[in-house]
């Protein structure tokens, strides 16, 4: 009796899951671009500047790279 009940159980929320999929997967469709898209051409990424960022990635990667020399010397002389 008690299988009966948890085949009955999983089946059930299995088909509930199966049948909400469709009215999850249901999207809206996009908004409008702004008025202003497309005056100055398309511009990949949508003109973000990333120097900054870069500046900041390369500094980091700088300081990773110096601290694994620095610890891979400091155990080098230990030895």
């Amino acid at each position: 009796m008690k299988t009966i009940k948890t085949i009955v159980i999983v089946s059930l929320v299995l088909l509930t899951f199966l049948l909400l999929t469709n009215y999850v997967s249901a999207q809206d469709p996009p908004p409008p671009p702004p008025p202003e898209h497309g005056s100055s051409g398309n511009v990949p990424g949508g003109g973000a500047v990333i120097g900054n960022g870069m500046a900041i990635l390369v500094a980091l990667g700088a300081a990773y790279g110096g601290k694994r020399v620095y610890d891979f010397r400091k155990n080098v002389l230990r030895k």
